[in-house]
Parts: structure tokens; sequence; C-alpha cells
């Protein structure tokens, strides 16, 4: 097909030719191919956003009410009734503190295992490349994160915490959950596409997620001797590292977010080679 169209017809400059063929290797991730296809991604992005919150009553204000209703839930049952420790502070802004990068995670995390998926009528009928997708719904979920914590700047005043410098530190934090969520995100998604059955366990993995990370609790509660695997975990580091910044609560948590960030690259990296390997079938699969 190097001189000649399908038809048989002779192919002009004005007509290129791209042949797509099944990769065998590694391929390197192609940042300028992802730059050609930024208007896509911005598109995918503001429609997840539009059609998220399209005939809703409260809108956007979804963004707060989640994080907020479950923060305060945790409050009444283990701040109240079960006295869950919260290394001194309010355990509603200990719990909101958390719950906002978290909600981040979780949303991000979940909409990217489905993108691929949902973008089934687009995906079989044009190229473009496919991490756009999972990429879309993470950006869309750092939108919801904004809002949230547009929030938490009063939540924190109503109760006398001034943050320190250490702020600063945040919108570090706030990519390594969106990382964290990106590189799962492209496991599942990958995954999702020769598995169906695979979005049914997503909820019950966000679920296990969550008792796992020390959104409702402070991770001083685990053992020493275990702190190093629990770091093993990215969102612990993220988690920590939030309530470190906004609420000044002990040191730097250094040794857990060293471990958290080892895991995160770790995930993401693989995601990027299965995501990459598995790229080529999705048309024919999906």
């Amino acid at each position: 097909m190097d001189g000649q169209t399908a038809s048989g017809t002779a192919h002009t400059d004005s007509a290129p030719l791209t042949i797509i063929r099944p990769s065998e290797r590694w391929r390197t991730l192609c940042l300028s191919e992802l730059w050609q296809y930024r208007e896509l991604l911005y598109f995918l992005t503001w429609r997840d956003i539009k059609v998220r919150y399209k005939q809703t009553l409260l809108g956007v204000a979804w963004a707060v009410i989640q994080p907020l209703f479950i923060a305060l839930t945790l409050s009444v049952f283990l701040g109240h009734l079960a006295k869950v420790p919260s290394d001194g502070m309010p355990y509603a802004v200990f719990a909101y503190t958390a719950m906002v990068p978290w909600q981040l995670f979780a949303h991000a995390l979940t909409e990217a295992s489905n993108s691929l998926v949902a973008n089934e009528r687009l995906i079989t009928k044009v190229y473009f490349p496919r991490m756009v997708a999972p990429m879309s719904a993470v950006l869309a979920g750092l939108v919801d994160f904004g809002i949230a914590f547009f929030v938490l700047v009063p939540f924190l005043a109503c109760y006398r915490i001034v943050p320190g410098a250490s702020v600063l530190a945040l919108p570090f934090f706030a990519l390594l959950a969106a990382l964290a969520a990106f590189g799962v995100g492209l496991w599942l998604s990958a995954l999702n596409v020769q598995y169906r059955d695979v979005r049914y366990t997503v909820g019950f993995l966000v679920q296990l997620w969550f008792l796992l990370t020390p959104v409702a609790y402070p991770s001083s509660v685990v053992p020493e001797r275990w702190r190093d695997w629990y770091g093993l975990n990215p969102m612990v580091g993220v988690i920590e590292g939030f309530r470190w910044a906004l609420l000044r609560t002990g040191a730097f948590p250094v040794g857990l977010l060293a471990v958290s960030a080892a895991m995160t690259a770790a995930i993401l990296v693989s995601g990027l080679y299965y995501f990459q390997r598995m790229e080529d079938t999705f048309a024919d699969v999906i």
C-alpha cells in the first residue's frame, strides 16, 4: 500500500497514508502526539464535567457535599462515639482535610477505569492516542478537587487553624494523588476492555482502599514496624502530607512520602507499559 490506496487509485501527497502496526516492544511515551491531540483532551475533559452535572439540582456543589457529609458522618460516629484519635485536631477538620485528596483519587480512578468503554464509539471510528481517555477523566477530577479545596479554606478558618508556609507543598501532594489514580486507571481501563467484569470490582477496590488509607484515622495507630510497608499504599503519603501541610500535625512524613512516591512511580510506569502494549487491540476488542 506504499504507492496506492486500498481502492487501487494513485496515492498523492495531499492524502498521506498512515499505516498502524501493532508494537512488538516497549515504546517511549510520545508526548508530541499527546500535544497534537490537546484539543481533544480538552473537549473530553470539558464533556465529562458537563455530563456529570447536567440536569442536577445542586450542580458543582456535589463536589463539596460528598466529601463534607462523609467527613461529618465520620466525625459523629468515629470521632464522637468511638473516640478515634485525630492527632489532637478537631475530628471534623481532621477527616475533611483527608477527604478532599481522597475524593480526587477515588473519583479519578473510577472514571479513568471506565473511560475506554465509555468512549467506545469514538475509539472504534477514529484514531487518537487512547491514553487521552483516562487522562481526561483524571483532569476532570482535578476540577472537583479545586472546588472542594476552595471550601476547605473557610472550614479551617472556622476552627481558627492557620496553615504555615508548608501549604506550598500542597500542589505536589495533589499531583501525587492524580498520578496514582492515573497509573491505576491505566491498568484497570485496559483490563476493562478485555474483561468487562472489571468495572464491577472497581467499587469494591475503592472501598477497600479507603479502609487501608488513613482517612478516618491517623497513620500513627499503625505500629512502627509496619509503617514503611503501610506506605506502599500511595495515598498514605498523600493524606499525611495534606494534614502536615494544612494542620501542621507532627513532623514532615518523609519516610511515608518517599515510599508512597516510589510506589506511585512503579504503578505509573507499569501502567504505561501495559496500556501501550494493549492499545493497538482496543478498537478490535472493545
